[in-house]
């Protein structure tokens, strides 16, 4: 979103509200207000609690939705236009409500897709009456918005079916690769495979969020069936509600074919992204049409061959298929990840095609201008309707 703010500002007036410090910078304060590329910054005060803990994520939610919702109505106006984010799940309904009241109108970009996104994870029941409550009212905030951005076309499909009007008021347009950023770099000559000793190996990424939608459990099961392979190793960076339990489970079953690591800053991304031979992106089943790792982007820039977690009907599916980039596994499958794992280590010349082909992706379908320039079309034919 901060990317998409800075290219919106190159040719409209762009004010930011959101929150204070991310979890993993935790007692770090920005100023409240501040001119930062172009963007006018509006930083609302909230609790900032380990969010990997129910009753802090909570209390973090409840903050961080009263602050923004206070600071919308004070800084909206009658004609304005809203971008509006998913995440918290509460962000589009406070701004479908702020927005009615100021007189604004709003885009929703879909991150993930609610309340399916809980049910899938095993939260809420699809039958409850707290179900069909969150399903009405994420019916109206789409019928109401001027468009719903979704980051794949199996999202669209789900996004659909919750509309009454006009289609095409649903588009398309996906997250993006950091290619300036980000390239791919020898890996004998990786800062981080070499403090680790694990240039000689063939290592397996987990860069990101472990969290509920994740099927983090079969690669689990993969990773001690591999557990005889000294050759292969596995890497996990990041945090989440699974990461906790990922880490238990590899002490009880004492594994030294795993390294857990805690999260990296995003500068860091050249660096951890291009510490392995092929990089993974899980989901659980049921996810299709919910959500898109947006980490399958930077993983192909740094031009690695994914191992792909999903169904066939999802975003991440088509990617891998279309572009020739990985292999997809169903979820639930650790058979056949087992067996990917050892059909890529055999065939190093293999991975490096595919992660040829995923720099040339990027390049040319999934580089941040190429997508910005598509937010700053649909502004542009939103400005000139409302003209009309």
């Amino acid at each position: 979103m901060t990317k998409i703010a800075e290219g919106l500002a190159y040719k409209y007036a762009v004010k930011v509200l959101c929150g204070q410090a991310k979890y993993s910078s935790r007692g770090i304060r920005s100023p409240r207000k501040e001119r930062c590329n172009g963007v006018d910054i509006m930083r609302c005060p909230s609790t900032s609690f380990n969010k990997d803990r129910l009753i802090p994520r909570i209390i973090n939610f409840i903050t961080i939705s009263i602050s923004i919702f206070v600071n919308a109505l004070l800084s909206l106006r009658k004609g304005d236009l809203v971008l509006v984010g998913t995440n918290p799940p509460s962000l589009p309904f406070i701004a479908m409500v702020a927005c009615f009241l100021r007189g604004a109108k709003y885009i929703v970009r879909v991150d993930d897709v609610y309340p399916e996104m809980l049910v899938v994870a095993g939260l809420l029941d699809n039958k409850s009456m707290v179900f069909r409550m969150m399903n009405w009212i994420t019916a109206r905030l789409y019928n109401k918005a001027e468009r719903i951005i979704v980051m794949g076309r199996d999202m669209s499909l789900r996004v659909s079916e919750k509309i009454s009007r006009q289609l095409d008021r649903v588009l398309v347009i996906t997250n993006w690769a950091d290619i300036d950023l980000i390239s791919p770099s020898p890996k004998e000559k990786n800062q981080l495979l070499n403090e680790l000793g694990l240039t000689e190996k063939f290592v397996v990424l987990w860069a990101g969020n472990m969290g509920h939608p994740h099927d983090v459990e079969s690669i689990f099961t993969a990773m001690v069936k591999l557990k005889d392979n000294p050759d292969i190793h596995f890497l996990f960076i990041g945090s989440g509600y699974k990461q906790i339990w990922l880490e238990r489970q590899v002490q009880s079953e004492e594994l030294k074919n795993v390294t857990l690591l805690s999260c990296r800053p995003r500068t860091d991304q050249q660096c951890f992204l291009n510490a392995c031979d092929i990089a993974m992106a899980s989901f659980i089943k049921g996810m299709s049409g919910i959500g898109v790792p947006s980490r399958t982007y930077n993983i192909l820039a740094a031009g690695k061959p994914i191992l792909a977690i999903g169904e066939p009907d999802s975003e991440l599916a088509f990617v891998i298929s279309e572009e020739r980039v990985g292999w997809l596994v169903p979820p639930g499958e650790p058979d056949q990840i087992v067996q990917v794992i050892l059909q890529a280590r055999d065939n190093p010349a293999n991975n490096i095609e595919m992660g040829r082909l995923g720099r040339i992706a990027v390049e040319t379908k999934y580089s941040s201008d190429i997508v910005i320039n598509k937010y700053l079309r649909l502004i542009k034919d939103l400005n000139m309707a409302c003209k009309a």
